[in-house]
């Protein structure tokens, strides 16, 4: 049989271009058997040619899949999940190139190693066969690089690069592969709702809904209907039938905000979805069933709802298979520079107009805000600035809320009056001098003055010390 491989092997040529390629290659047909591998190939993976063209994808890349099961690679109902069989038969039935990111478990040495690999995959005709180039970069390293040095701006559209935030976007990662019920928990205006987004739009549900209610905001008798729907009938202005957002959730995610919120009838209505996934429309014998995965969040502390019997202890577990805790602005400002250069760029945008700079003071007052209400109340700050700074391209201390002013000017005087308390006197340095072993650096950090600043005044006192 005239195979690639055969073709390759008699074109000199072409064969010292294939193995020159600095990126693994493998070449597949339409049944995930391997036609042909380049020398990147057989380094990377430790499959020669000869040996890996009698295997599948998955056992010649040793993945965990295809090293534990003889039937993956398409024939193995974990396969269904697989990214990079999903790559690779989308560019068989195409006509395009496909590049996309994988996370794969392969087999390095005597244990599984998580590898991040970006796939590009190309339809190849080669006489009656359709085939598939399949391209292989290992960026693993590359990616963890980026963690440790903070070069990662953002994340599924939550921006921030302090090592809180890294570890929040390792663990959204996480939570994205695994369909159980997740509580966000942090302070108002952290970000919830896009964490929940973020879970959805990785995970396997990213093609079906999600749909956001906020449980505070609703009546009692409204969130019921709102949540599960009514019949027509059901009360006073229900003139049809009415889908609730469960059953438009349905295949996908509904995010719970403000869980906390909801009343000891409504726990026991939920308790009831998250265990048996049915519920009744208001007003109807009808059951329903949906398969959703629940996000919920809160600002409250649900453990001391708990002892103070306002939350139910079985539905806290039920939501809470999961926890995940946003830090507050507060405790990220290395944040804020990034998070407001976004928030610039986005609100002159839709104003069609140029961002304006920040000047150094503004941004001194927003450092040393202590920014209750988080990322909401700095992005109405930014709001308030770009209308108050309009006739000027550069934002000002004056263009900025009172309360942020105030509190910057505050700081700033009791600043000069530390500094103003600091002033040497020839006891208070011989007290620091002897607390310092002598140790003249250390002394100047004891008195809280420049080294400088300390030598001048024993030049100018006359002091020796020995």
């Amino acid at each position: 049989m005239d195979t690639l491989s055969t073709f390759l092997n008699e074109d000199n040529f072409l064969k010292t271009l294939f193995d020159a390629i600095p990126c693994s290659v493998m070449i597949i047909d339409q049944d995930h058997r391997i036609q042909a591998v380049n020398h990147s190939f057989h380094k990377n993976f430790g499959r020669d040619p000869e040996t890996a063209q009698k295997l599948l994808i998955g056992h010649a890349i040793k993945c965990e899949v295809g090293v534990n099961n003889a039937s993956a690679c398409g024939f193995h109902e974990n396969c269904t999940r697989c990214h990079l069989l999903a790559v690779a038969t989308e560019a068989l039935n195409g006509k395009k190139q496909v590049r996309k990111r994988v996370t794969l478990k392969i087999k390095a040495g005597e244990k599984f190693e998580s590898r991040n690999l970006l796939i590009s995959a190309s339809p190849l005709n080669y006489r009656d066969q359709r085939l598939t180039v399949l391209i292989f970069e290992d960026i693993t390293e590359f990616n963890q690089l980026q963690r440790q040095i903070g070069l990662q701006k953002g994340f599924a559209g939550i921006i921030g690069q302090d090592v809180k935030m890294l570890e929040l976007f390792d663990v959204i990662r996480e939570l994205a592969e695994i369909d159980v019920p997740v509580l966000v928990q942090g302070e108002s205006g952290t970000g919830k709702e896009l964490v929940a987004l973020a879970i959805h739009n990785l995970g396997s549900r990213k093609g079906y809904p999600f749909v956001a209610v906020n449980c505070g905001a609703l009546p009692e008798t409204l969130l019921e209907s709102e949540l599960f729907g009514h019949v027509k009938g059901a009360f006073t202005g229900a003139f049809r039938d009415k889908k609730g957002r469960f059953e438009i959730a349905d295949h996908g995610t509904i995010f719970l905000d403000e869980i906390g919120e909801i009343s000891p009838r409504m726990q026991v209505k939920l308790l009831r979805v998250l265990q048996e996934g049915t519920f009744e429309r208001v007003g109807s014998e009808k059951t329903t069933r949906v398969n959703v995965r629940i996000v919920s969040a809160t600002n409250r502390d649900l453990q001391k709802e708990i002892t103070n019997k306002h939350f139910r202890e079985d539905l806290y577990y039920r939501l809470c298979v999961v926890p995940l805790h946003i830090p507050p602005l507060r405790e990220r400002k290395g944040d804020i520079p990034l998070i407001l250069d976004y928030l610039l760029q986005k609100e002159t945008l839709e104003n069609e107009r140029i961002p304006p700079k920040m000047s150094s003071s503004a941004m001194g007052a927003l450092l040393d805000y202590h920014w209750p209400g988080n990322i909401r109340e700095l992005q109405n700050t930014i709001q308030y600035a770009i209308v108050k700074s309009r006739r000027s391209q550069v934002i000002d201390l004056e263009h900025l809320p009172p309360n942020l002013t105030q509190n910057h000017l505050s700081k700033t005087t009791n600043n000069h009056r530390q500094r103003r308390k600091r002033k040497l006197d020839i006891d208070s340095l011989r007290e620091a001098i002897s607390k310092a072993n002598g140790n003249k650096l250390k002394a100047a950090q004891i008195l809280g003055v420049s080294r400088a600043t300390l030598y001048r005044f024993i030049e100018d006192s006359g002091l020796t010390f020995d």
